[in-house]
């Protein structure tokens, strides 16, 4: 019988699941410093926990020296995206990428699952570096929406109480859950515009806001306290009721004296 030192088994593993979260998440800062809408939200990861690879390797009959070739998922992403039509567009930006090569795709989001699962999982082979060279590792990605998550974490829940064997009654519950869900996505995307258009207008003062905070601390720094102190009043009301304009020329206002005194 195969015995794998676990420790140094997992390494590659926990550094590919680091790795790609800071790529992913790269990708969303990307399109925000750009002033675009990002169809990522957020992105987590995590490894597998030694009990539950063996447990799974038990249920598939994956003995322990093929765990590493025919376990897809010791390694994993999930890629949340506010809206239904995000997923494609995250799905088309990992077909695209150079640094890790699709194995195979499951869409659940157009074929859902009996259970009333959704999700699109992407099984990829990874580089990873390590001392001794370069390892290539599995791992899942699976992207889905917010709501579909949330349903998604309660059946893990779930199946895991019950051991797999969720009774039916819940089931039945457990499905009439993930149609509301979808239905609430559904609903979502009908008003989506609008939403961004929220979102991004909360951004913009967000970082106006900052901006100007900025500018408030240099004058302190530099002794200029009275005038500091006046614009952070105007800053405070500006915050409260002020529109995006009266932050930019508060902004511009900043700026000047600012430069002024530098």
């Amino acid at each position: 019988m195969a015995i794998i030192q676990w420790s140094g088994f997992l390494i590659p593993y926990y550094q590919a699941v680091e790795e790609l979260k800071v790529k992913f998440r790269s990708i969303r800062r990307e399109y925000r410093k750009k002033n675009e809408y990002s169809p990522i939200e957020f992105v987590t990861g995590r490894v597998k926990e030694i009990s539950s690879i063996l447990e799974k390797a038990n249920k598939f009959n994956i003995p322990l020296d093929r765990i590493e070739y025919e376990m897809e998922d010791i390694a994993g992403i999930r890629i949340m995206c506010q809206f239904v039509d995000d997923i494609e567009k995250v799905v088309e930006l990992v077909r695209s990428r150079k640094d890790m090569q699709i194995i195979y795709e499951k869409d659940y989001v157009t074929n859902v699952k009996q259970s009333g699962y959704r999700s699109h999982h992407v099984i990829i082979r990874y580089p990873v570096n390590m001392a001794e060279g370069q390892k290539f590792i599995l791992a899942e990605l699976q992207i889905r929406t917010l709501a579909m998550n949330f349903w998604a974490t309660i059946e893990h829940s779930l199946n895991y109480k019950y051991k797999h064997d969720i009774p039916e009654d819940v089931k039945v519950k457990l499905k009439s859950a993930a149609d509301a869900a979808f239905n609430l996505d559904e609903e979502m995307s009908k008003i989506k515009e609008e939403i961004k258009d929220a979102q991004k207008l909360f951004e913009v003062k967000s970082s106006i806001v900052s901006d100007i905070m900025n500018n408030i601390l240099v004058l302190t720094s530099i002794g200029k306290v009275s005038e500091a102190n006046t614009y952070r009043k105007q800053l405070d009301r500006l915050i409260e009721k002020g529109e995006i304009y009266e932050l930019n020329e508060l902004l511009n206002l900043t700026q000047k004296i600012v430069d002024r005194y530098k």
